[in-house]
């Protein structure tokens, strides 16, 4: 895995929002998904973390945002943490994952990931949080990937291309949103990874000959 992406370690991460200014409005939910790979040099999916989050103090909280979402921020079912504790409990699984892989840095994948990773990112500034395994600027996003492999660029569709499963009813939930993603994002390196394969093959034909 480190060789594969520069000492990176691909981790796909979902949020979601009380709107899209990420400085003002709230951080509600958050997943992330390290990834993994195989002795075949296939990526795989890791197990998710995630949590509910607080809405900071002073947090914008959008109502057409939270009708797309369906989320109640005050709920206490929810069992929301504070932002801090939120980026604690994330950051340690994305930490662990990192070292074991051998990598020296977390490279978020996201759908839209500037998104997710301006919400991430000015989560840390609020917080004052020092141990951030993110890149904070570099980033993998599926609307290209998808756009690339299937032409679709819109989740959904890219994800059906692929040839995997899409509920919309559970779509606009951070674990949800992040399974798709992470799916895709391996198919396609998938995909990329048995061209390569392929190709290789087809050359040690033509040496040979």
């Amino acid at each position: 895995m480190a060789e594969r992406f520069r000492g990176f370690l691909p981790v796909v991460v979902d949020v979601e929002t009380g709107g899209f200014d990420a400085e003002h409005d709230a951080l509600l939910e958050i997943a992330a998904i390290p990834l993994t790979m195989d002795a075949d040099g296939c990526m795989r999916l890791q197990p998710v973390v995630s949590t509910h989050v607080e809405p900071f103090p002073g947090a914008n909280l959008d109502p057409r945002s939270l009708e797309i979402t369906g989320i109640d921020p005050y709920n206490p079912l929810r069992g929301a943490l504070a932002e801090r504790l939120a980026l604690d409990h994330i950051f340690h699984v994305v930490r662990e994952a990192v070292r074991e892989a051998g990598c020296q840095r977390a490279i978020l994948v996201g759908h839209n990931a500037a998104f997710d990773l301006g919400f991430l990112n000015q989560a840390v500034r609020r917080t004052g949080h020092k141990r951030n395994p993110f890149h904070p600027f570099s980033c993998f996003d599926t609307v290209s990937f998808g756009g690339l492999a299937y032409g679709q660029t819109v989740l959904s569709k890219a994800v059906l291309a692929a040839g995997l499963s899409f509920d919309s009813r559970e779509a606009h939930s951070a674990v949800y949103d992040a399974e798709r993603t992470a799916e895709l994002f391996c198919e396609v390196v998938n995909r990329w990874r048995q061209l390569e394969l392929l190709d290789q093959a087809r050359g040690s034909g033509l040496d040979a000959a």
